[in-house]
């Protein structure tokens, strides 16, 4: 079964060459072949005869390209494989005008490497686990998404807990092994387990170092690891607050639920349980996130928590706050954390969305339905 994706390769490069991360199996090679097949030269570094004679000679790249009728876009899959391909790209797109798309699943050769990333002759875009608006016509299944994410060959699955099993173990011996990007092994897998166990909370490396028998030192190069193979984000506090001192510290979400369900060891994801409510969360983190980027709106995905514990889940840029709670029956008491930041007087908008159908407007904080919640979002109408 097709999914017809929201991010459109083609209207990207009318504009510039892009960068295109997204982490593993989220359909990158999919993508291109369904949308550039016919008008573009696909380069993929994975086949050892690209990356070893491209490794050996750069310059080659040219001559594969004219090989090819000097297509109008050219796409390189994997590039961070060849990060010393950048130079060449650099100098094509200034002396010859091609529009390229660098494809990767780990920036952080590129970053670390000191690689050419084309001083701003080339955007980033990224792309996410399959979305709400992307699986709608699909009948989308809120309670399978919450349990095992939105990986395609996961979702569309027969057997989504074998293949998320399977996903997990690639990440380490391919992203992590392979590279030789951690000395342990063993010691990376608990920290691993223990950071989905804390998914969505405020980091603290001395508890998480505690758990996973590692130095907080260790635990804060293990989470860049993480952001730098896509495999999770940050979530950084807004601090701006006047009236009540804000809390400084980050979160950090992995980046698809079903993920952190097999890093974590769930074994069921029960309806009625706190973890079921920080599922949801993450959930609504992940649309955020995927339509902030897709929508290209540059707006800051945060949250907010006072000293007096006074929280709000997410804040978009200065103007949006969203508390979100997986209950079907919200309360007054569900929205004091949006209440508090109402008094503020710094944001627009301000919404409670949970699984309660009944929406209603209460004072300028909206109770809406999920449904309601990612209509808008989508639509650009938040």
């Amino acid at each position: 079964m097709k999914v017809a994706r929201y991010l459109q390769l083609p209207q990207l490069l009318e504009k510039k060459s892009f960068f295109l991360f997204g982490p593993r199996a989220t359909g990158k090679t999919f993508l291109i072949r369904e949308q550039l097949a016919d008008r573009a030269l696909v380069i993929d570094l994975l086949r050892t005869d690209f990356s070893l004679r491209l490794s050996r000679a750069p310059t080659d790249l040219e001559a594969l390209i004219a090989a090819a009728g000097s297509p109008s876009v050219v796409v390189i899959d994997e590039v961070q494989k060849v990060p010393q391909l950048l130079d060449e790209v650099h100098r094509l797109i200034e002396s010859r005008g091609i529009k390229f798309l660098l494809t990767g699943s780990s920036a952080r050769k590129l970053r670390r490497g000191q690689a050419n990333l084309l001083a701003g002759r080339a955007w980033q875009a990224n792309l996410f686990p399959l979305t709400w608006t992307e699986l709608k016509e699909q009948r989308f299944d809120l309670d399978r998404y919450l349990r095992y994410g939105g990986l395609p060959t996961v979702y569309l699955s027969a057997e989504p807990r074998e293949e998320l099993q399977a996903y997990a173990r690639t990440y380490l011996a391919e992203e992590i092994q392979a590279e030789g990007l951690v000395r342990r092994l063993p010691q990376f897998a608990r920290f691993l387990q223990v950071a989905a166990l804390s998914n969505g909370q405020m980091l603290n490396f001395a508890g998480i170092g505690a758990d996973a028998q590692v130095s907080p030192s260790t635990v804060r190069e293990y989470y860049y690891l993480l952001e730098d193979t896509l495999l999770g984000f940050m979530l950084p506090p807004w601090t701006k607050s006047r009236k009540r001192k804000a809390i400084a510290t980050a979160k950090f979400y992995l980046f698809d639920t079903g993920v952190t369900h097999t890093l974590a060891g769930t074994e069921a994801l029960d309806r009625n349980s706190d973890l079921y409510g920080r599922s949801f969360e993450q959930w609504i983190a992940m649309e955020l996130r995927a339509a902030l980027s897709y929508q290209r709106t540059h707006q800051e995905l945060a949250y907010w928590r006072s000293t007096h514990q006074q929280e709000v889940d997410f804040i978009i840029g200065d103007e949006v706050a969203i508390e979100v709670k997986a209950s079907q029956r919200v309360s007054e008491r569900d929205g004091r954390g949006l209440q508090a930041l109402q008094e503020e007087g710094m944001l627009k908008r301000f919404y409670l969305v949970s699984q309660d159908p009944v929406e209603m407007v209460k004072g300028s904080i909206q109770r809406v339905h999920w449904q309601t919640f990612l209509t808008r979002l989508w639509a650009g109408t938040l």
